[in-house]
């Protein structure tokens, strides 16, 4: 386990009046240390408040990136904790600031399906469309781990239903490649581009044949999918199954 200064334990703990001890004789807010990269994010992450607050008011950086989670921000949304991430906010965080393997916050809490985290974001004037990460952007997120109600409320508040990025290149086909029916449905009827190229399968008909999900590669064809369409890994739908 990374070292870690006592304030960061305390922090981690829940201690705050250890904490505010600490603080008050000169312990540094922003010393980096232990799996959480900073006091404030083990703090944030763990739910403990008052002791973000302390951190907060003896100057800890509300945007230091490190640890699993890499902002502070992101560790309250992962951990459910509402008030601090709105504490957060209103002490100037960067809600789409870049961190972790998700790209953002917003594509971090779709992905986990907090919902109320997601919807918190947005009210706060998260980036829908922002991109960076292993899923793309939010939207991708949401549709590769069956969140439909994610997906509804992201599209909703003006995801673009089209944007490409991430390993499978569109939400159609990271839903299509998880065999989430009703995501793919949905995405459809939003206006998806059913022959979207793009990602390791190439087009969300040859993700769905590949992964053996009859429903959906019968669903894309009766929607028009082009079953002569080369590329991705397989190169076509008939190869992939």
């Amino acid at each position: 386990m990374p070292t870690a200064p006592p304030l960061y334990y305390a922090c981690l703990t829940g201690l705050a009046t250890t904490a505010k001890r600490l603080l008050s004789i000169g312990a540094d807010p922003n010393a980096p240390g232990g799996h959480q990269g900073y006091p404030l994010t083990a703090a944030s992450k763990c739910g403990h408040k008052e002791i973000v607050q302390q951190l907060l008011d003896h100057g800890a950086d509300v945007d230091a990136k490190g640890g699993l989670y890499g902002v502070a921000l992101n560790a309250a949304s992962q951990g459910g904790h509402e008030e601090i991430v709105q504490l957060l906010l209103d002490n100037g965080a960067d809600i789409n600031a870049k961190q972790s393997s998700f790209g953002s916050v917003l594509a971090s809490a779709s992905a986990a399906g907090r919902q109320n985290m997601v919807q918190l974001l947005l009210d706060n004037g998260a980036d829908v469309n922002a991109k960076g990460g292993y899923d793309g952007f939010a939207l991708g997120a949401a549709s590769r781990y069956g969140h439909r109600e994610i997906v509804q409320l992201l599209l909703d508040n003006g995801a673009d239903v089209n944007s490409e990025g991430g390993e499978y290149g569109f939400a159609l086909q990271a839903a299509a490649v998880k065999g989430h029916r009703e995501i793919v449905e949905l995405l459809l009827n939003r206006g998806a581009d059913i022959n979207a190229r793009g990602g390791y399968y190439g087009f969300a008909l040859q993700a769905a044949a590949a992964e053996g999900h009859e429903e959906i590669v019968k669903m894309l064809m009766k929607r028009g999918a082009n079953s002569n369409a080369a590329g991705g890994h397989f190169g076509y739908a008939f190869k992939a199954t």
